[in-house]
């Protein structure tokens, strides 16, 4: 088997993280998005590393994966959390580590960074599959509850 090669994304990578964006929202969630806002909204992270960055993951030259990683500020501890979203593995690379690795690379690099106190990530609470990945790599559930209100979607 070939090995998962992990990178940052990339401007070429826009058109399909988009179009991943897209499919994961229609599975996960039943949203239809609008391409060119994806289009867009990938492109715009990708060029502005203060917004985030994207990493993806290939198998044999074609991308298998990816999830985005974007900064939330916290006072209480003078850190940084990296928040994981936007998490797609194609169909065919579902249950095969293509998550894991992405997962293990942020881990690596946070633990770099020197600044970041801590991953986070939001998951659907109907998600079991995903929810037990995520304690399997030690990921704890959390104390929070997440409230919003979607200017951009209206209530969701």
């Amino acid at each position: 088997m070939t090995a998962l090669v992990i990178r940052r994304a990339a401007p070429t990578d826009a058109a399909l993280i988009a179009a991943n964006n897209r499919a994961m929202a229609l599975e996960t969630e039943g949203k239809v998005l609008e391409a060119a806002t994806t289009l867009r909204g990938a492109a715009a992270l990708i060029a502005d590393a203060a917004k985030g960055f994207y990493l993806v993951a290939e198998h044999a030259s074609e991308m298998a994966g990816q999830l985005m990683v974007t900064y939330e500020w916290s006072d209480w501890r003078n850190g940084t959390f990296w928040w994981i979203q936007s998490v797609y593995v194609t169909p065919a690379q579902r249950r095969s580590g293509v998550f894991r690795a992405l997962y293990r690379r942020v881990h690596e690099m946070a633990a770099d960074a020197g600044d970041v106190c801590g991953i986070r990530l939001y998951v659907e609470t109907a998600n079991a599959r995903a929810q037990s990945t995520y304690v399997a790599l030690g990921m704890r559930r959390s104390h929070y509850e997440l409230y919003e209100l979607d200017l951009a979607f209206g209530s969701s």
